[in-house]
């Protein structure tokens, strides 16, 4: 049975800048140079998002075939011409506004970024220009407030965890709410989608106007996490590494709920950068949160931290089980000392410019077979630089499960190959083998997850 589509010409509901003529050719251009397919991806993404199938990055394209998206510049500004696009976008033959407002977020910074970079604007070699980049990008996007008290709390975890897990996000999302905290996300379901929820229902209580429940994705991961409903500020990053810098820049806290291997390269990502010792004497709350049904889970990450970064790395984390309100106040806690932090330090609260970052978290890893097998994996080395190639493993362990160009990789060439120190090479194979077991890495439209790695023990 076919998939109901509708066709339909669409305003921003919200406003937009006006587009040059020279951004608008580019985003209707459907060869390689051109940004069509990009747009058309990360569209179509948005317009199916609330559905059961959303984490399947191949069977978009295949239930909407024909679905096509075209850029106007009108006189009266922006406007999008939709041809078959998903009817559940749709109610009574209008748009539904949050999805408007999404898919214009989509057109700002495709353009944007695409002629920033051919510009020249932002110098991608070096740190600092990264940084910059970073900046802007969300600047234009406008979720960087001035004059706001810090208090956004980004929610890391995974997209396809089981009911007793996300049912636990939203309590902690509820009890952060109460406490006037934002929520930001990776945007999709899950554990991403969650804490949202349960601060949707706190802030109404508590007769919070302004809420910002701000989604931060990438090109790659977007059709496998497309944006939940309760996102209300959309931003595509160029690349995963922005999309973490991004987290971390504009974050007061972090919590992480349980997931997979990308909420595992997400900790690593943070740690590694922790672990600088620029960065040892910044407050920055970091909680491990699940139910008690997810204890396992946490000690496993714990016992692999430890082994493999040292002891030392677990001050820069608390671990909290089954306890929502505790584990709130700990963040909330945690924010207020960063906040006496940033003033003291005559720092930004909306972008923390400083924490330092190195050129290996910043620079795009592309998940080939022979760069997987580069990987230093070994403790002849600082620890944050050991976490940042265990950060890139997980990393293209995240591209062979569900990205395409990493999808493709492995059905050509077989697995990718894991290698390093002995020891934490097993510990490796092991927490990957829980996480299996525990169907973490089962992807969708699959009844067992066949895996995408193997790891030298």
């Amino acid at each position: 049975m076919a998939n109901p589509t509708v066709s339909a010409r669409i305003s921003p509901a919200a406003g937009m800048d006006v587009l040059s003529r020279n951004e608008v050719t580019r985003l209707r251009d459907a060869t390689k140079g051109g940004l069509y397919n990009l747009l058309r991806r990360c569209a179509l993404a948005v317009l199916v998002s609330g559905g059961s199938t959303d984490d399947d990055p191949r069977s978009i394209f295949e239930r909407y075939p024909d679905f096509d998206i075209q850029v106007l510049q009108q006189d009266r500004g922006v406007k999008l011409e939709l041809r078959n696009a998903p009817a559940r976008a749709f109610v009574e033959g209008k748009i539904i506004r949050g999805i408007n407002e999404l898919l214009f977020a989509v057109v700002r910074d495709i353009a944007y970024v695409a002629t920033q970079i051919d510009a020249g604007r932002f110098d991608l070699d070096d740190s600092h220009g990264i940084t910059h980049a970073v900046f802007e990008i969300l600047r234009n996007a406008r979720v960087l407030r001035p004059n706001v008290e810090p208090n956004l709390v980004v929610c890391w975890g995974g997209h396809s965890i089981g009911r007793t897990e996300y049912k636990y996000t939203k309590l902690v999302g509820y009890d952060l709410g109460l406490r006037g905290l934002d929520i930001c996300t990776g945007c999709g379901p899950g554990a991403m989608k969650g804490p949202m929820k349960g601060a949707t229902i706190a802030h109404d209580k508590q007769r919070l106007r302004s809420k910002r429940y701000i989604g931060i994705t990438e090109p790659g991961i977007i059709a496998a996490e497309s944006p939940n409903p309760i996102v209300n500020h959309l931003v595509i990053m160029p690349d995963i590494e922005k999309r973490l810098e991004a987290f971390v820049r504009i974050g007061h806290g972090i919590i992480v709920f349980p997931g997979g291997v990308g909420t595992a390269e997400e900790i690593l990502y943070l740690l590694g950068i922790l672990l600088h010792p620029d960065n040892a004497g910044m407050p920055f709350p970091l909680v491990f949160a699940g139910p008690k049904e997810s204890a396992e889970y946490f000690q496993q990450i714990d016992q692999f931290l430890r082994l493999a970064l040292g002891d030392t790395v677990a001050q820069r984390y608390r671990i909290v089980i089954d306890d929502p309100v505790e584990t709130a106040r700990v963040v909330h806690k945690g924010i207020e000392k960063v906040r006496e932090f940033r003033i003291n330090s005559q720092d930004a609260f909306f972008f923390n410019w400083g924490l330092h970052i190195e050129l290996q978290f910043q620079k795009p890893f592309k998940p080939t077979h022979a760069n997987m097998a580069a990987l230093n994996l070994r403790r002849d080395q600082p620890a944050h630089l050991l976490a940042a190639d265990l950060r890139r493993a997980f990393s293209g362990i995240v591209a062979g499960n569900v990205k395409e160009g990493g999808m493709k990789a492995i059905a050509e060439h077989g697995p990718f190959e894991i290698d390093g120190d002995p020891q934490i090479m097993r510990a490796l194979d092991k927490m990957l083998a829980s996480f299996v077991a525990q169907q973490r890495m089962k992807l969708p439209g699959t009844s067992s997850y066949v895996p995408c790695y193997r790891v030298k023990t």
